[in-house]
């Protein structure tokens, strides 16, 4: 069957914090699942913003220009997260997603963006230094742990599905992204923009592409019986 896309696209304001309503979600059998493809692009201007190590040179590197979106040749956007809301049942979570972590590498956040279920997160610091790593839903702090030491690793919880920007209070440079999602049914993108999402059980669902600079973009999206549906989206310059 060829793919075939019926797209409503509604533009969302770009909000310090994306959050949304956490459900109970169990796994499940799948019969004839769907599958969400697509291509997350962007045709804007590329701002950038320049990273000013102020301390800990040795380690953070010196100053340096880094793009806002990550975008390839063909208009792809890398770390964009993409997820389908309202599926209350379906597949298992991924294996990788069982224990999920945040390293505080080189005065770096790795991964930079990440989707994660809801529960345990270990944050950890392969630096000589110290990082003071803080995690933000919005204005409020999800978490605010200090690692002085190399190799230190703490878990934190992160119970409420939805956006959390991740910042350093001791390199004031340093930005990440996590994502808790409340179904396992999203995909972070790799250099070329495209995404998967299978195993979907047939229906209408919302799904949400994201990338911290631009905000969320909505598109309506109807899954039908072992078929695949195309979606393809085009994030915009706030």
């Amino acid at each position: 069957m060829k793919p075939s896309w019926a797209v409503t696209v509604l533009f969302v304001a770009a909000t310090c914090g994306l959050a949304f309503a956490a459900q109970a979600y169990e796994e499940a059998p799948v019969e004839n699942g769907g599958t969400v493809t697509g291509k997350i692009a962007y045709g804007g201007r590329v701002p950038t913003r320049t990273i000013l190590p102020t301390k800990d040179q040795q380690v953070c590197g010196q100053m340096r220009e880094e793009p806002e979106v990550r975008v390839g040749s063909d208009g792809g956007v890398q770390e964009a997260i993409v997820y389908l809301v309202g599926v209350e049942q379906g597949k298992a979570w991924p294996a990788e997603a069982q224990e999920p972590k945040l390293d505080n590498k080189d005065c770096i956040f790795l991964p930079h963006v990440q989707a994660i279920p809801a529960g345990t997160l270990g944050v950890h610091n392969s630096d000589p230094v110290l990082h003071n790593t803080h995690g933000f839903y919005g204005r409020r702090t999800a978490f605010n742990i200090a690692l002085p030491n190399q190799g230190q690793t703490i878990d934190v919880d992160l119970e409420r599905a939805g956006q959390v920007r991740v910042e350093c209070d001791a390199h004031g440079w340093m930005l990440g992204w996590i994502y808790v999602v409340d179904n396992p049914y999203y995909a972070v993108t790799g250099e070329g923009g495209a995404f998967e999402i299978t195993d979907v059980p047939p229906g209408q669902y919302t799904l949400v592409a994201n990338q911290a600079y631009t905000g969320p973009v909505e598109v309506a999206v109807t899954v039908e019986a072992g078929a695949t549906v195309e979606v393809p989206v085009e994030l915009q310059q706030p």
